[in-house]
């Protein structure tokens, strides 16, 4: 496989000096593995802090700036950062508010940042903790006990930053992720396999002219596997996955997300067949996002994710955010 890389064993460190390099709004700290803001910690603001395996950008460093994260702790290829990271991350940011950590649902990242918390608080930082948990493809995977944590993340960060931004305290803006992480579901479909640096070549087996529905971002099994569907069909199968989890009664945010590896075209076609789902559903929606922004690699396939939405989540939601990988209204 091809990869433009230098060694295998350095991609995240030459991944995290680039990103120094590119955004000067940032402070990366290439040795210890924290993406902060560089204004941070805010004063009067709650830190929002999270974390993951690298390999899913922009989530979570790309997401790290005005209106959304204060930190971001990457860890090796599909491998959960390490307490020390997470603790580096919320003495850095706590500005004497307290400090919410955003975990999402695989093994690795839920015990790591428990051990984080209770690090931090005996250092004096109050910390507050929100799992999320919204791939309704499968109950248990190898990387998780419960259901996986995937597109939802963007929402719960970009949501309770844009509270945060307003000086709100630690318990309403825990209480508004715990919301978000409650309100929103998502499924994936996959059409190549991801190929990892270390692995140098693909990391499952998906024959020619076969997709995997429910796959999650590091690879594991989804629901089934089928012959190669239309952009119509698989949309028909997710929505519907997802409705029969949340339910149709109330408008909805709207991610159309690439894993990596599918062009913008394809990912543009994919949101017309699942606006048409949600349309025949008698599902409205209140706001669209389509793109790369919970990726793994380089696996071809999408996403989708619904999220509940009332008037105050679509406010939080049109708040100005400024972050390498998501940025709007500044």
């Amino acid at each position: 496989m091809k990869m433009l890389i230098n060694v295998p064993e350095k991609v995240v460190e030459d991944g995290l000096r680039g990103m120094a390099a590119a955004h000067p709004e940032l402070t990366v700290d290439v040795e210890n593995r924290v993406v902060l803001r560089r204004d941070t910690p805010v004063a009067g603001k709650v830190g929002l802090v999270s974390g993951g395996g690298s390999g899913h950008e922009p989530l979570h460093g790309g997401f790290v700036g005005t209106g959304m994260l204060d930190a971001a702790c990457p860890g090796e290829v599909f491998t959960s950062p390490v307490p020390d990271q997470m603790l580096r991350a919320a003495a850095a940011v706590d500005s004497g508010q307290g400090v919410l950590f955003v975990v999402k649902n695989y093994t690795g990242d839920v015990l790591n940042f428990e051990m984080a918390a209770e690090l931090a608080e005996d250092e004096g930082i109050q910390v507050a903790k929100v799992l999320v948990e919204d791939d309704v493809a499968v109950t248990d995977s190898s990387f998780t006990a419960g259901r996986r944590g995937t597109g939802a993340t963007l929402f719960v960060e970009k949501l309770t930053g844009a509270l945060a931004e307003e000086g709100a305290p630690l318990e309403q803006v825990e209480a508004l992720a715990r919301q978000v992480a409650g309100s929103a579901r998502s499924f994936g479909v996959a059409l190549s396999a991801v190929t990892t640096p270390a692995k140098g070549g693909p990391t499952f087996d998906l024959p020619a002219g076969e997709l995997e529905l429910g796959i999650g971002i590091h690879g594991e099994p989804g629901r089934e596997r089928r012959r190669m569907m239309t952009s119509r069909e698989i949309a028909d199968f997710s929505v519907d996955a997802v409705l029969e989890d949340l339910g149709t009664a109330d408008p909805v945010l709207l991610l159309v997300n690439g894993m990596g590896g599918t062009p913008l075209l394809e990912l543009y076609g994919y949101c017309a067949e699942v606006r048409r789902v949600l349309d025949e559903r008698g599902v409205p929606v209140a706001r669209t996002l389509v793109g790369n922004y919970v990726t793994s690699l380089d696996m071809a396939g999408a996403s989708v994710t619904l999220c509940r939405a009332d008037e105050e989540i679509l406010r939080l939601w049109d708040a100005p955010v400024r972050t390498p990988g998501l940025r709007w209204g500044l």
